[in-house]
């Protein structure tokens, strides 16, 4: 989250349920059979259990995902299972309470815990926690979130900090990300836009381009290797 907040976007530009749930019905015509819900955060989009629902109904979809910050997990970890979810991962970069505060602008370590603890009891497995590397300072940190991990039966992914606008990035450590050689992705923000690559500005609107078009185009164009992102940052695009 940005310090001065995130810039507002009018509701009639952000897709509805029925666009998004559309959109995959055609994607999955072509093979995609993973689907992650990210953000930002995800789980403050108003009806976010109705479009995990409409999600899980289409059977190409084999595996149905989502990433949040755990603020609101507590809550909608029951609700998240029984619509359709299969996996979370969850973001936490320190289990010190004040760092965790600052680094999250105000954050609630406590309420972020019992989110990741109501998501095992309700049966999520694997659970997965994403830290962010972000300097040497880091190494205490990280070591305590393996400590708890392992203990807990979750698994971590280690991301060292990326910087889109100097394309800055690594590989993730425990997970596939950042790997340009193996790389299937593409992004479809808030906005309707479809983004094959992460450190890149190319992106192709399926509302202008209709659904079909749009992904053919960010499949063709997706590049071997990304460089800079100058018009995205990670709280609207996602990680």
């Amino acid at each position: 989250m940005p310090e001065k907040g995130v810039e507002y976007i009018p509701h009639e530009k952000i897709l509805r349920h029925e666009e998004i749930f559309e959109f995959v019905k055609v994607a999955v015509n072509y093979g995609i059979n993973k689907v992650r819900i990210t953000g930002g955060e995800p789980l403050v989009r108003k009806g976010i259990i109705e479009l995990i629902k409409m999600l899980s109904q289409i059977k190409e979809i084999e595996d149905l995902s989502l990433t949040t910050n755990g603020y609101f997990l507590e809550e909608k970890a029951e609700e998240l299972k029984k619509a359709g979810i299969k996996r979370i991962n969850i973001s936490l970069d320190t289990l010190d309470p004040e760092k965790f505060k600052k680094l999250t602008r105000g954050g609630d370590l406590n309420k972020v815990l019992k989110g990741i603890f109501k998501a095992k009891e309700v049966g999520f497995n694997p659970i997965k926690l994403n830290v962010v590397y972000l300097n040497e300072s880091s190494n205490k940190d990280i070591d305590q979130i393996k400590e708890f991990a392992q203990r807990n039966n979750f698994e971590i992914r280690i991301i060292k900090q990326m910087l889109l606008k100097t394309g800055i990035f690594s590989k993730v450590i425990g997970g596939e990300g950042g790997n340009c050689n193996t790389c299937n992705r593409l992004r479809l923000t808030a906005e309707g836009n479809l983004m094959p690559c992460l450190f890149s500005d190319i992106k192709f609107n399926i509302r202008e381009l209709g659904y079909e078009k749009a992904l053919l185009l960010a499949v063709k164009h997706k590049p071997l290797s990304g460089k800079v992102n100058t018009t995205r940052e990670f709280y609207n695009i996602g990680g």
